[in-house]
């Protein structure tokens, strides 16, 4: 798999769920998975602590996912946090590469993708439920799935 596609996949899943894909990359860094990522500027992704602080913070946003008071992920706080999620951990992927810029536009655009493709799945799926909660816990299953092949694709 390309260093762009994974890019473009790890984006998907920032803009599906935005501290998953940061968790997944720092695992992924941490295990070896992506070579080089030790020799750059995102070396820091594979530090002994860094994967458990973005494993905590993606498991607090998969609970407040889940809360009615949660705002729809379009709105420019959430959805410019995912924006920013993508580019970051499409960056890191790059960096494994040597195409840290285009691994950031690859993760942006994932993001855009995933942020509204999310949305419009999740709704569907929450209509063809009847809840909200079994198309959230779906959206949560795809986005560790989809992240965890970004980041093995260099196996």
């Amino acid at each position: 798999m390309s260093i762009y596609l994974a890019a473009l996949l790890i984006g998907i899943v920032a803009g599906l769920r935005a501290m998953t894909a940061p968790a997944v990359v720092s695992w992924g860094a941490a295990l070896g998975w992506l070579p080089g990522i030790s020799e750059s500027w995102a070396a820091f992704m594979g530090y002994r602590f860094t994967p458990w602080i973005f494993s905590i913070l993606a498991l607090v946003e998969f609970v407040t996912d889940q809360l009615p008071s949660t705002p729809s992920r379009k709105v420019p706080q959430q959805f410019g946090a995912r924006i920013v999620s993508g580019a970051f951990c499409g960056g890191v992927i790059g960096a494994a590469g040597g195409a840290t810029i285009g691994g950031a536009i690859a993760g942006v655009i994932g993001a855009v993708i995933g942020t509204y493709g999310g949305a419009e799945a999740r709704g569907r799926l929450a209509a063809m439920f009847g809840q909200d909660r079994p198309a959230a816990l779906i959206e949560d299953v795809v986005a560790i799935v989809l992240g965890l092949v970004a980041v093995s694709a260099f196996l």
